[in-house]
This record gives structure tokens, C-alpha cells and sequence, in this order.
């Protein structure tokens, strides 16, 4: 097996001339990744990992005989000032450099040490460093951006304006319990796009300003066979879940997003579904007024969620140019997924235009929706992607919208809209589907449309409607025997 390349110090202790005395290290705080992991979480959380695990550039093992070893490539900040009892607005004055960081784990132990992460993600050289220290005096701590590279390829990248927590408030949230000391590292969240590495491919991270203009350079790390784990202690382990969560799969939960159910529900009529979410109680499951650009395009998808709040001018000035939460939603989406947009129901500026549209058909999205308008709506419908919208309008979003938040609940056209909720749209419009009834309601829409189908076939011979729509008494008896054993 190949010799693992020694590992240059870290930045940290290439800098300060010593180890640091602690690693925290955030569980989620990108809108993109929580949307992967299906859940927003309302405060941060948080877990440490020990300083032994710190490396520079070089390589890392993966034990032999395992599956999943996991990497995420993060902004690290490095303390530069003691934080006790600081405030969410001092945080950052606390925070000397930042740096790149790859927050490595071999998942396979992650089901042992869950919450802990004490072995999954301690073990030695699994968090790379470097490989230079960024001052943070005169850097925005909303302009950071994160690329992340395997084998070349690009696999991650956002900024640090589109997190759920800011690096301030990190700082502030943990000085509450704890003294952050010269040189402790923060690592502040991945974005989506983390992912497994195998022996002999190359993890490369970068940090940088959003501008280019300043940067960490490239952390490296090539994994390499390693010697197999041990058998004492707890086993490693991996099942469907562990594997979708290590690949950075958005969860599947109910078989709404499993291509079978997929492929099924793409042969259901909306109204169909419609029938059967209110005979379940869901009255407002539809999303109204939205209708589709292009007449006989299908959509089926997982929702993933913008939100615009009425234009204020300082609020737009603040968040509605540059890269926004409507140009973050529509770089994050997957393929598969379903940008649903709630911009209040008006229809007098656009909420979409054709450069947007043609991004998400790039990067595989099963569709658009807004309760607002489309512009370029000409070029907007020559794109190959499934668009619904209220009307369209020439007007830019400005004239009446500012770009707030992506991956929060929403309201789009009365119905009530969560991250993961399966959208279903045709010609007569857009129902939601919440995930745990898919396959219910998929089931009963299936045995609906079969019955129809017979009643139409008799119909269409002449029989009248009494007794056989709906079927009842002896047109249900003949149905049943025509249908055979069950």
C-alpha cells in the first residue's frame, strides 16, 4: 500500500509556534447542507474535535476494509483575541485569521460515536489546515468564499454571506461557556457538496475573498489505503442511510424521492392527487394562480424554498444586489429538486428571468415555481425546464421585491411549502405533497385513475352514470370480478 506522504505542519501551528489548544467545529450552517440533510436547525450546535487531529497539506489514511471516509471542505477561524461573554457584534474582532479547512470523517464509525464524533472525526490528520493564515483585520466576514476540488473537479462552493449563523455570532454563542483562546479553531460548516473520498483521489479547499482578490491557497490531501481497524471496540458500520448521508444524498425519507415513485407519480394527474389529499384533510395542498410558461410540461421534484419580502429601498440595498439569496437558491438547487418561490402573490415584477431558468436546467433542477412573475418570459420558455409562474412582467424583481432567505417554510399561492415536500404540477396546476403521505396517496391516485378508467370505458359504451360513477351496488361487483384476483 502507498506511504502516506508526511503532512506539513498546520497553519496554525506553522504561525503561532505552537499546536492550538482546541478544535470546535459547527454541525450545520449552510442553507444548501441543511436542505441536504432535510432539517433547518434553529440555533448552532456544535462538537470538538482533538488538536492531535490537525495537519497541513500531505496525506490521510483510510483504514482498509472501510467505506466511507467522508471530507467537507470550511472556512476556520482562527481565535486571535480571548472571546469570554462577548456579544454577537464583538464576535469577530475576536478572531484573528482565518484559513481553509477539511473536516474529514470516516463515517462508518459515525453510528458509534454520533453526536460525539469523538472517533469518526479525531482520528489522526483529519483536520487539515492551511496552508496560509488570512488576517482578518480588513476582511468582510460576509464575503468569504469556499471551493472545495476532488480530483480537480469542482465539487463545493459558496460564501460566507449565505450562512445560517454568522461568524460573530459562532464566537459570541460559545464564549457564553467556554474561554476561546489565542489560537483555538472554529470550523464554521460545509456547504453542500460534500462528499466520500477513496484511496488515490485528491481533496483540495480553498478560501478566499468572493472578489479573488486574497487568498489561503490550496489545502491538499490524498488519501491513501491504511491498515485495517482494530477489532476491539465498536464495530464500524454502514447502512443506506449512513452511505446517503456520507455521498451527501438529499435524504429520501418516504419514497417520495425514489425514482420508482418518481417515475410514478409522473403518470398521475394533479387532480388525481388533488382528490386524494382532501380526502385526507389537506384542503389547501394546491399551490393557485400559477400556470404553466410552457402548456404539457410535467414537473415532479423535491421543494426547495426562496422567500422575497416586499421592496423597502435600505433593505434591498443591504440584500438584493450581488450574489443574493435568489442567485444562491438557484446555484445550490439539485437535480431533481423544485425551486418554489413565495413572492406574496403579486404579479408586477419579475421574481425569474432567463439566465436564472437556464442555471437551474444546468444543474438538473426538476422545475421552477413563483407566485410571482416571470420576465424574458419568451426565453425563459425556450429553456428546457418546467416553469409555473403567475404571469410575467418586464419589470426586475426591484420594483417590488427584496431576495430574503432560501430553505425556510414558505407560503407560495395559499399552500404551505417546507423543504423536502414533494411538488407535483401539470396543466391544471401544482399540488404539495408532504413527504410522509407519498406513498399513500400515490397508491390511492393509482387505484383512482384505474377505476376511472373502467367507468370511462363504459360510459363511452352507453351506460348511464347511476350506480357505476362513483361505482356502488352492482357496477362495483362487476368491476371487482373484472379486475381478477387480487
Amino acid at each position: 500500500m502507498p506511504t502516506p506522504e508526511p503532512g506539513a505542519p498546520d497553519a496554525v501551528t506553522a504561525t503561532l509556534g505552537r499546536r492550538p489548544g482546541k478544535v470546535v467545529a459547527v454541525h450545520l450552517n449552510y442553507p444548501s447542507r441543511a436542505a441536504q440533510r432535510g432539517r433547518t436547525p434553529a440555533a448552532a450546535s456544535y462538537f470538538l474535535k482533538p488538536s492531535s487531529s490537525l495537519t497541513g497539506s500531505g496525506s490521510v489514511e483510510k483504514p482498509g476494509g472501510t467505506e466511507l471516509l467522508a471530507f467537507e471542505g470550511e472556512i476556520a477561524l482562527v481565535i486571535g483575541t480571548p472571546a469570554r461573554h462577548v456579544r454577537p457584534e464583538d464576535g469577530w474582532a475576536h478572531v484573528g485569521w482565518v484559513t481553509a479547512a477539511n473536516d474529514l470523517g470516516l463515517q462508518d464509525l459515525r453510528t458509534a460515536d454520533r453526536g460525539s464524533n469523538v472517533r469518526s472525526k479525531g482520528g489522526d490528520g483529519y483536520t487539515p489546515l492551511g496552508p496560509e493564515l488570512l488576517p482578518a483585520a480588513g476582511l468582510d466576514p460576509a464575503g468569504l468564499r469556499i471551493r472545495t476540488w476532488l480530483d480537480g473537479e469542482l465539487v463545493q462552493d459558496d460564501t460566507s454571506a449565505t450562512l445560517l449563523f454568522d461568524f460573530g455570532h459562532l464566537v459570541a454563542d460559545l464564549s457564553r461557556m467556554l474561554t476561546l483562546e489565542e489560537g483555538d479553531v472554529v470550523l464554521t460548516g460545509t456547504p453542500a457538496g460534500a462528499s466520500v473520498a477513496q484511496p488515490g483521489q485528491v481533496v483540495e479547499v480553498e478560501v478566499g475573498t468572493v472578489d479573488g482578490t486574497r487568498s489561503t491557497g490550496r489545502l491538499r490531501t490524498s488519501v491513501v489505503e491504511g491498515p485495517p481497524l482494530a477489532p476491539w471496540g465498536s464495530p464500524a458500520h454502514v447502512d443506506d442511510a449512513v452511505r446517503a448521508d456520507a455521498w451527501g444524498t438529499p435524504p429520501s425519507g418516504p419514497p417520495g424521492l425514489s425514482p420508482e415513485f418518481r417515475e410514478r407519480l409522473h403518470h398521475v394527474a394533479v387532480a388525481t392527487l388533488s382528490v386524494q389529499l382532501r380526502r385526507r384533510g389537506f384542503d389547501d395542498a394546491s399551490i393557485d394562480g400559477v400556470r404553466p410558461l410552457v402548456p404539457g410540461r410535467r414537473l415532479v421534484g423535491t421543494a426547495r424554498t426562496l422567500r422575497y419580502v416586499p421592496f423597502r429601498p435600505d433593505l434591498f440595498a443591504a440584500h438584493g444586489g450581488g450574489y443574493n439569496a435568489q442567485k444562491r437558491a438557484v446555484d445550490s438547487i439539485g437535480p431533481g429538486e423544485v425551486l418554489v418561490m413565495e413572492a406574496r402573490r403579486d404579479p408586477t415584477a419579475g421574481t425569474l428571468g432567463d439566465i436564472l431558468a437556464l442555471r437551474a436546467q444546468v444543474r438538473g433542477a426538476a422545475g421552477i415555481i413563483t407566485d410571482g412573475a416571470a420576465r424574458d418570459a419568451v426565453a425563459v420558455a425556450a429553456i428546457d425546464i418546467p416553469v409555473y409562474t403567475s404571469g410575467q412582467h418586464p419589470a426586475v424583481l426591484g420594483r417590488r421585491h427584496v431576495p430574503w432567505e432560501g430553505d425556510v417554510t414558505i407560503a407560495c399561492g395559499g399552500a404551505t411549502v417546507q423543504v423536502g415536500d414533494v411538488i407535483v404540477a401539470d396543466d391544471d396546476g401544482v399540488v404539495v405533497i408532504p413527504p410522509g403521505l407519498v406513498e399513500e396517496v400515490l397508491a390511492a391516485a393509482e387505484q383512482q385513475e384505474r377505476e376511472e378508467e373502467w367507468i370511462a370505458a363504459r360510459v363511452a359504451e352507453g351506460a348511464g352514470l347511476q350506480g357505476l360513477y362513483p361505482l356502488s351496488g352492482p357496477w362495483r361487483e362487476r368491476y371487482d370480478a373484472d379486475q381478477g384476483p387480487s
